[in-house]
């Protein structure tokens, strides 16, 4: 059984006539990171941060509120911040994932209100800079031979995002994703404290996340999980397809709000992520972060929202993650 690839087709910017005049008024604007500072939320949240700076009225303000990777946060916005007209809610194809195979109890994607996206980030392979693993030939090697040999963890669960990224490892090298010896973290930035630590050998993260730790020289990418090779500073970074392996994952980044929110606050702050499209600086805070100009707002997200989390439940179902 072969898991189905659908990344490649959402790497399209979408551009968007905006009005960079006046800047939109938003009281105590709010970017919720739903996982501990350092991981890929924060990153969105970041984007979010400077990129939409020159077009609201006061600055955005990031908070953490980490539990059951976004869980936490989701079921809080579908309770008591349901009408919260301030905040935007960070969230990736792994957050779409974890809707699809329940892991948000109750919740679909139909109960709150997608808002605008960050770009696109692609997965990677990521190892320790003294790693013994140089390039992905050899851990796949170890897979094939002994998948349990290796300690992979991520930042989610069994059936999350980044356990996926790994399953597709496994499955590639001709072994079951569950036999993986895999540790789960609450968010990518205590995974990769682990692997730092050497609690873990291989990181399944995400490339955006991992630009200041390849300038500072601590880690090692093996692969991205992309169609092509990207532009700097991962140029020189291997695909896995290119080292002939037909393993990819693209991951969608936006925000959400709660779906009790006006109309006109939700509109603001669609006005704002498209005024930010249209400028040259959004399109450099997204190469700086490691990310692809992937730009959805209002109406055209939550369709695109629809769409990918039918394809993730056809990849869940191909995975037994459900029925």
């Amino acid at each position: 059984m072969k898991f189905t690839r659908f990344g490649a087709a959402i790497i399209v910017a979408a551009g968007f006539a905006a009005s960079a005049s006046a800047q939109v008024q938003i009281d105590g604007p709010e970017c919720v990171a739903p996982a501990n500072p350092g991981g890929g939320f924060d990153l969105t949240c970041r984007v979010a941060q400077t990129g939409l700076d020159p077009h609201i009225d006061a600055p955005v303000q990031v908070t953490f509120m980490p539990g059951g990777i976004g869980a936490v946060a989701y079921n809080l916005f579908n309770s008591t911040r349901t009408d919260d007209e301030s905040a935007i809610v960070a969230f990736s194809t792994g957050s779409l994932l974890n809707i699809v195979t329940g892991k948000y109890g109750a919740f679909t994607e139909k109960d709150v209100r997608w808002v605008g996206t960050a770009g696109a980030d692609f997965g990677a392979v990521v190892v320790h800079a003294d790693s013994d693993y140089t390039d992905l030939s050899q851990l796949m090697s170890d897979f094939s031979a002994d998948p349990a040999s290796v300690v992979v963890g991520a930042g989610g669960s069994v059936g999350s995002q980044d356990w996926m990224k790994g399953a597709l490892l496994l499955r590639e090298a001709g072994a079951k994703p569950m036999d993986m010896r895999y540790v789960a973290f609450d968010g990518g930035g205590d995974a990769i404290a682990a692997l730092l630590g050497g609690s873990i050998e291989v990181y399944m993260g995400d490339v955006g996340e991992m630009v200041p730790h390849i300038e500072s020289g601590q880690m090692r990418l093996l692969a991205v999980m992309s169609p092509e090779r990207l532009e700097a500073p991962f140029a020189e970074i291997p695909t896995a397809m290119e080292q002939g392996f037909d393993v990819e994952w693209t991951i969608l980044r936006g925000f959400y709000m709660g779906g009790d929110v006006s109309d006109e606050d939700y509109q603001k702050w669609v006005d704002a992520f498209e005024a930010a499209y249209a400028t040259p600086e959004f399109a450099a805070i997204q190469k700086e972060r490691g990310l692809l100009p992937l730009n959805l707002a209002g109406d055209e997200l939550q369709k695109s929202i629809e769409e990918r989390v039918e394809n993730l439940r056809a990849i869940a179902k191909e995975a037994g993650l459900i029925n």
